[in-house]
């Protein structure tokens, strides 16, 4: 990293603990309290690097190629997890133009009219799911029997991964996000999942289908994408599709344990659209900071001199807590108007699962508020137990009752 005469900042260390529920994180408030632009040392890798937390900022940084996301390939910045390595030709990893080919190639899928083509199918799936539950009830753990068989099921159809390997799927997919079982576990874990798409995709490169392993197929097929680039794709989408379950148990959670607001949306329907979006910009759904990016040049932001070859993040969890941008931003409004919460991500690496994400959730929320009333906890909310060491916070288990007709 290069070095200049300006007075920088304390590198402070951010281990980013496990924490409980919805908790905001300690370390990263007193960082939003230092200033929008400060210094952090994360657990792995090496050095330190910026952290950016005003919503301003943050849309700057993310949207401005002076801060690339390939640069990071070859470097061993600080970050979280042991594992996330970065690698070449990783869509995460990519800037434009690449970056813009390779999402290309999937976009087709997650447009408004490709993720609408999947709302009957997941609602179908969904009914299954909660006939199953209400048959068993009314105690049971909603996390294993709602919250994680859902997003999974919607992922894999629209992945077109056959129905008898979601188990595989979600295996998989929580020992990559998870650092509890240590980077080898993890790597082989993604290992194993990139062999499995490489056959997936060889096998369907006839143009025929619409879904993801499909289109990237055929894509393959033309000579638009190498096959490392593909599953390297296909990889990322299910991984990214499946952090719905984490997202989703967290509205849950918070559902179960504010009965004012769930009785609210149950008797104001027309609300839940405009409560997902602010409960999304409320949940702190990671556990730190996602991927970094690198100065290309140097870059002042809020008055701060970022020098040439300096690691740079943005935290979207401080941003969505920034006062200037939401009034009292520690409180959950569901009257809140404007609300131009950034849990999707900003710029170019903008979350290509974001209607899918919210269309999913939309459906979770209105089953949980009108298919089981008086849903609560049946176990006090501190003895609910919230994944450990995981990049994407989440409950584990969430033992619920609700009253039975």
């Amino acid at each position: 990293m290069s070095e200049d005469t300006t007075t920088r900042p304390p590198v402070r260390q951010w281990p980013a603990t496990d924490l409980h529920g919805v908790d905001f994180d300690p370390v990263l408030s007193r960082l939003m309290d230092e200033g929008p632009v400060t210094r952090i040392a994360l657990p792995n890798g090496e050095g330190w690097a910026w952290l950016v937390t005003r919503h301003a900022d943050v849309r700057t940084v993310t949207n401005d190629p002076r801060f690339s996301r390939e640069a990071v390939v070859g470097r061993q910045v600080t970050r979280l997890a042991p594992h996330f390595i970065p690698q070449a030709g990783a869509v995460g990893f990519a800037d434009p133009p690449d970056h813009t080919r390779l999402r290309r190639s999937v976009a087709a899928a997650f447009t408004a009219r490709g993720v609408e083509r999947l709302r009957s199918r997941a609602r179908d799936m969904l009914d299954e799911l909660v006939a199953d539950i209400l048959r068993d009830g009314p105690t049971v753990d909603l996390t294993e029997r709602l919250l994680a068989p859902f997003p999974i099921a919607v992922i894999c159809e629209l992945m077109g991964v056959p129905a008898g390997d979601r188990k595989l799927m979600h295996t998989w997919t929580q020992l990559i996000l998870s650092s509890a079982h240590g980077a080898e576990v993890s790597e082989r874990a993604k290992d194993e999942m990139s062999a499995y798409f490489a056959r997936l995709i060889r096998s369907r490169d006839d143009g025929s289908g619409e879904d993801v392993t499909s289109l990237l197929g055929t894509a393959v097929g033309a000579g638009e994408l190498t096959e490392d680039e593909a599953v390297g794709l296909a990889v990322l989408v299910q991984i990214g599709g499946e952090a719905v379950t984490n997202n989703c148990g967290n509205m849950a959670y918070i559902l179960v344990t504010r009965p004012d607001l769930a009785e609210r949306l149950r008797a104001e329907p027309a609300l839940r659209p405009r409560a997902i979006d602010e409960l999304l910009r409320y949940i702190p759904h990671r556990s730190a900071v996602g991927l970094s990016r690198i100065a290309l040049e140097d870059v002042d932001i809020a008055g701060v001199r970022i020098s040439e070859g300096d690691a740079v993040y943005v935290s979207y969890l401080a941003a969505n807590r920034d006062p200037e941008v939401f009034p009292d931003p520690d409180r959950i409004d569901v009257d809140r108007a404007p609300n131009p919460h950034v849990a999707f991500g900003f710029g170019p690496h903008y979350c290509v699962g974001a209607m899918l994400a919210r269309l999913e959730s939309e459906l979770l929320v209105s089953t949980l508020l009108d298919r089981f009333p008086g849903l609560r906890l049946s176990v006090p909310a501190e003895q609910v137990p919230f994944r450990k060491g995981a990049l994407i916070r989440g409950p584990e288990a969430m033992p619920v009752t609700w009253s039975a007709s």
